[in-house]
C-alpha cells in the first residue's frame, strides 16, 4: 500500500486491524477510520469524508440516499435474526449498522440487546418458533439456496444481498428496495 503513495486511506474499526492502521500512520500515511453503528452515522461519516477530509463536496447520491432512508416505514413487526456465519453460527447483535437497517425496515431485531455485536449462537437459538424469519445474506458467509436454508426446519428463511444489508455508500440508493423485495 505504501508503494501507492496514497493521499488518504479509509479504514473501518471493525474491518481493519488497529496494527495496520498504526503502521500506516507511522509511515506518514493519513488514515481516516470509521466506526459506523447506524444509518445516520454512516451518512454523517460519509458527509465528513467527502466534505472535510477530501474537500470534494457532498455527492448527489448521498443526499438522495439520505432522503430515501428518512422516509418512514410502517412497522412490520416480524421478529427476525440475521445469520452472518455458519460453523459456528453467528448473528448480527447489538449496535450495528445492519441492526439499524432492520429497525428502519420496521422489523424487530431479535439479537439487538445481546451483549455482543456478533454473537455465536446455537442453531437451536435460530431455528425457533420465537422468530418469524432468519435472513441469510451472501456475505460475509455466502449463504445460498443449497447452503443455509436446509438447516432450518421451524423458521422461514430469506436469502438477501449482503451488500444491501451491510454496506454503506452508493449501495444505500437501492438497498431499501432490494431488502424489501427479499423480505416480501
Amino acid at each position: 500500500m505504501l508503494a501507492l503513495s496514497p493521499d488518504l486511506v479509509v479504514a473501518n474499526k471493525e474491518e481493519n486491524r488497529e496494527l495496520d492502521v498504526r503502521r500506516l500512520r507511522e509511515a506518514g500515511v493519513p488514515v481516516w477510520v470509521t466506526d459506523i453503528e447506524t444509518v445516520d452515522g454512516a451518512f454523517t461519516a460519509m458527509r465528513r469524508l467527502f466534505g472535510e477530509a477530501l474537500g470534494w463536496g457532498v455527492p448527489s447520491w448521498l443526499t438522495d440516499a439520505e432522503r430515501l432512508w428518512a422516509e418512514p416505514v410502517a412497522p412490520d413487526g416480524r421478529r427476525m435474526a440475521v445469520a452472518i456465519w455458519r460453523d459456528p453460527w453467528m448473528v448480527v447483535g447489538r449496535d450495528t449498522f445492519t441492526g439499524d437497517v432492520l429497525r428502519r425496515l420496521g422489523l424487530v431485531h431479535a439479537f439487538a440487546d445481546h451483549r455482543d455485536r456478533y454473537p455465536h449462537v446455537d442453531l437451536a437459538d435460530l431455528d425457533t418458533a420465537a422468530l418469524d424469519l432468519v435472513l441469510l445474506p451472501d456475505e460475509p458467509y455466502v449463504f445460498t439456496q443449497e447452503d443455509g436454508p436446509e438447516a432450518f426446519t421451524r423458521v422461514p428463511t430469506a436469502l438477501c444481498s449482503g451488500r444491501a444489508l451491510t454496506w454503506y455508500g452508493p449501495s444505500l440508493l437501492t438497498a431499501r428496495q432490494a431488502l424489501a423485495a427479499a423480505l416480501a
